[in-house]
């Protein structure tokens, strides 16, 4: 099996090095291959030159854009250019651990899934704590997403999304910022037959505003009018 992680990013000078590395370094299950996909979303911050070295290590692809889209513009264009049987969201950041793919891939391998999600709230192996009214909002977005999928999701808003790459090529995605999470839930939930859908518990070491952190309230209500919007009008 070929799993295509596509990577979005914009300004981590910091960390895509790193970033990188740890994808590179997992011990992936046996009869894994992978080819990493990362999107630079017009950085400002010398991320570029450094993507320069990186696009020479084999099984990576540097796409460049030359206009910032928003994290959804950026995975459009990866998952395009992806070409696995299976497709993850890896955000550049740091938050989540490029050690839980083996976990999320489990489900796939032993033949029970087709989409995968990561889950904050679920057990996994650590979890900083941080914004108290993150995790309400976070919840009650995902409440309302399993409203209109009639799924039991408990993290919608998490950005591990492992999904088969030929569901992707058979919805239409238009959300170009934050509006992705919701909208990619829902569109792959409405394909029939109905994706098999499971959730794997995942650490994550969240960081703050100060440290970086992209989302913010405006994100929050763009994603409750997404879920209204393509709840209702698919």
């Amino acid at each position: 099996m070929k799993l295509s992680i596509v990577m979005p990013v914009y300004n981590e000078v910091q960390y895509i090095e790193r970033i990188v590395e740890r994808v590179r370094s997992v011990a992936y299950p046996a009869g894994v291959s992978i080819e990493l996909v990362i999107v630079d979303d017009c950085s400002k911050d010398g991320t570029r030159d450094k993507l320069s070295a990186i696009g020479e290590l084999p099984d990576v692809k540097v796409l460049l854009h030359e206009k910032n889209t928003g994290k959804g513009g950026a995975l459009h264009s990866g998952f395009a250019a992806a070409t696995g049987d299976f497709v993850l969201v890896q955000d550049a950041d740091l938050e989540y651990d490029p050690a839980d793919i083996p976990r999320l891939l489990k489900p796939v391998l032993d033949g029970n899934a087709d989409v995968v999600f990561g889950s904050r709230f679920m057990s996994g192996d650590s979890r900083r704590v941080l914004y108290f009214w993150h995790s309400i909002i976070n919840r009650q977005l995902t409440n309302m997403c399993n409203v209109f999928t009639n799924l039991n999701l408990t993290d919608m808003e998490v950005c591990y999304k492992l999904v088969r790459r030929e569901l992707l090529n058979r919805i239409k995605l238009k959300e170009k910022r934050f509006g992705f999470e919701p909208e990619v839930t829902i569109k792959l939930a409405r394909l029939r037959p109905k994706p098999r859908f499971y959730e794997v518990g995942i650490s994550y070491a969240g960081r703050t505003y100060a440290e970086g952190k992209k989302i913010g309230v405006k994100d929050g209500f763009r994603a409750l009018w997404c879920i209204l919007r393509y709840g209702i009008f698919g």
